[in-house]
This record gives structure tokens, C-alpha cells and sequence, in this order.
């Protein structure tokens, strides 16, 4: 995919990994449409070059919705989260261990219905930003593990329902499989395992990679250049080893 002129909807991408999405796609002159849900979040965003920054919460249906029908995007990334409350499985409560599945999965449901439903024009790719922890799990932060992985399924489901109705759309799934410092979810993470370990939160950062979330976001942009996601359907992304195809 060549991503000159691409429409491209960034949700989630006013901060973190999301704001390093979109500012390697502008870099690569695509038009890039950043959803955020607060004013101050979608002005900072606002501020980035070649940005159109929309407010609105990624949860909302009705949202996802009049956004892919207004932007008629060619790409979609789903990057919205929440920051996972940090507990011992025997200490947290219900509320907090479903948070990610209140967030990032609802949100991923609704932006993929869009895609489904509208649809999307085909060759449409739909590109759902996971976590390592669907991998190896994350035993400090309740529900977020299962709840990343559950996106999993949905871009599955997805991908056998274009291709049942023939809407020629493609979804897939980016693991970053590392821990960001200078993210929202990064430092909550980095901060829980540190204490865990006896460690400072610096020493913590050090176990992983380094690696911005700009580098992350020319990684990913660099992959879908030269590839359009054409291989697999879920993709590693890590500091010291680059790209690695998951499944």
C-alpha cells in the first residue's frame, strides 16, 4: 500500500503509540484523521501538520460510525485504550479488572462493525493495535490480557465475514511486544512490575527495549508500505527484533 494520499483514521492517536502512528503516516503524506476523546487532547493533536483531529469517544457506535462515513477512510487503526488498573488477581474487584474489556474491546467491536456494515470501500485495511501481554499474559493487570487478545478474535471474525459477503476488506493485528516508557500504559505497567520486583522505575524500563512510540509508528507504517499486510494476519512488533509474524 502506498500510503501517499491515503486516508487514514487514527484512533486513539493523540498520545503514546497512537500519536507515533499518526505522525509516521503524515511524514509519509497520507491524510491522517486523529480521533481523541477529550478538547485538549484533540487540539494537541490538532497541532501535528497535516492532522484533522476530531473529537469524539471511541466506545460510542454512533461515533464510529458517522466517522468512517464522513472520512471514508482507506485504513483504519484501532489504538484506544484504557490504562489497566494494576492489582494481584486475588485483590481486584470486577469493575477494574473489565475495564479494558469496557474499552478497548468495545471500541474495537464498534469501529469493526462500521468497516463491516457501511462498508468500507474494498481493499479497506483495518488494523487493530493489541498488546504482548495477549501473548504471555499479564498477571499484574486483571482483565487487559484477555481483553487484548479478544481483539484477536474480532479482526478473525471480521476477515471471515468480508470474505463470506466478498466486501474485499482486510483486518489484521499489531503486537507491540514491549512496554513503552512515556506512554499511559507503559508507565502504569512499568511502574506495577518495578515495585513487584524490588526494582526502580528506571531499572524496570531497561529490561525492555528502547524504543520510542515515533519508531514504533515508522515501523508499522514502514511494514504496511512494503507489505499491505499481505502474509499474515497478526504481527510482532519489538525494539531489538523489528517485525515478527505471529500467526
Amino acid at each position: 500500500m502506498d500510503l501517499e494520499g491515503k486516508r487514514i483514521v487514527v484512533v486513539g492517536g493523540s498520545r503514546g503509540l497512537g500519536r507515533g502512528l499518526a505522525e509516521a503516516f503524515v511524514a509519509r503524506a497520507a491524510e491522517v484523521t486523529v480521533i481523541a476523546r477529550t478538547a485538549d487532547a484533540v487540539q494537541e493533536a490538532g497541532e501535528q501538520p497535516a492532522v484533522t483531529a476530531i473529537s469524539a469517544d471511541a466506545t460510542d457506535a454512533d461515533a464510529a460510525w458517522r466517522i468512517t462515513e464522513e472520512t471514508r477512510p482507506d485504513l483504519v487503526i484501532m489504538n484506544a485504550g484504557a490504562e489497566p488498573p494494576m492489582e494481584r488477581i486475588d485483590r481486584i474487584g470486577w469493575e477494574a479488572f473489565t475495564t479494558n474489556w469496557n474499552v478497548d474491546v468495545k471500541a474495537a467491536l464498534h469501529w469493526v462493525q462500521a468497516a463491516l456494515t457501511l462498508p468500507m470501500a474494498p481493499g479497506g485495511l483495518v488494523v487493530l493495535v493489541s498488546s504482548g501481554a495477549a501473548v504471555q499474559g499479564s498477571p499484574l493487570s486483571g482483565g487487559y490480557a484477555g481483553a487484548k487478545r479478544a481483539q484477536w478474535f474480532i479482526a478473525k471474525y471480521a476477515e471471515s465475514l468480508s470474505a463470506e459477503l466478498g466486501l474485499g476488506l482486510r483486518f489484521r493485528v499489531i503486537v507491540p511486544r514491549q512496554m513503552f516508557a512515556g506512554t499511559g500504559v507503559g508507565d502504569t505497567g512499568i511502574k506495577a512490575y518495578a515495585a513487584k520486583a524490588g526494582r526502580t522505575f528506571a531499572e524496570q524500563a531497561a529490561t525492555w527495549p528502547d524504543m520510542t512510540p515515533r519508531a514504533f509508528g515508522d515501523m508499522v507504517a514502514d511494514l504496511i508500505g512494503r507489505t499491505d499486510l499481505a502474509e499474515a494476519m497478526v504481527y510482532g512488533v519489538r525494539g531489538d527484533t523489528g517485525v515478527t509474524v505471529i500467526e
